[in-house]
């Protein structure tokens, strides 16, 4: 059985949008503006390296597929990034032209469910601002990675969305990289 891992950049009022630019967001590439260490480039890799399999939002399958299959590195995270099976969830998308691409259409919550069956270790969800809300609305995180930047941007998309009840999360590691970058891991 797969392990759902969300992954994401957010500012301190819960902004994750446009992290990398790209986006017509005003504050777009704002965590280009902090810089992350070693530490915090290494634990990017690091879970890159882990994951088995990427589950994306429509817009932010787009956004990585035009950008990665253009890049190629020394150390493998491009390579990894292109090889790896990607499961983009979407009703309007026609084709997923990314290699090692599916398109899960239908009920999201299903897909996702039989998707956790079938793939066994990491799946790794970058972005995707709905899927997210609707894999935490439905218990389907098994692990959230927060790189919180010290930084408020007061406008912009939040990665938390209206839930119909609390959603309780257990702490399992936080740690500070970077220009003050805090890394915290929460497990269902």
């Amino acid at each position: 059985m797969g392990k759902i891992v969300v992954t994401e950049f957010v500012s301190l009022d819960g902004v994750m949008e446009a992290p990398g630019g790209g986006e017509s967001y005003r504050h777009g590439g704002w965590t280009f503006e902090i810089d992350r260490g070693e530490e915090g480039d290494a634990f990017k890799f690091d879970e890159v390296m882990e994951a088995d399999a990427q589950l994306l939002g429509r817009v932010t399958y787009e956004g990585f597929a035009a950008a990665w299959p253009n890049y190629t590195d020394e150390v493998g995270f491009a390579d990894k990034m292109n090889a790896m099976p990607k499961y983009v969830v979407s009703s309007t998308l026609q084709n997923a032209d990314w290699n090692n691409s599916t398109i899960l259409s239908g009920d999201v919550v299903a897909e996702v469910k039989k998707l956790r069956d079938e793939v066994d270790g990491v799946i790794l969800v970058a972005g995707s601002a709905r899927l997210v809300q609707t894999l935490l609305e439905n218990d389907l995180v098994d692990e959230l990675r927060l790189m919180v930047f010290p930084v408020v941007l007061g406008s912009g998309k939040r990665l938390f969305g209206e839930t119909t009840d609390k959603k309780p999360l257990k702490l399992a590691d936080s740690k500070i990289v970077g220009d003050g970058i805090a890394i915290l891991i929460y497990r269902r």
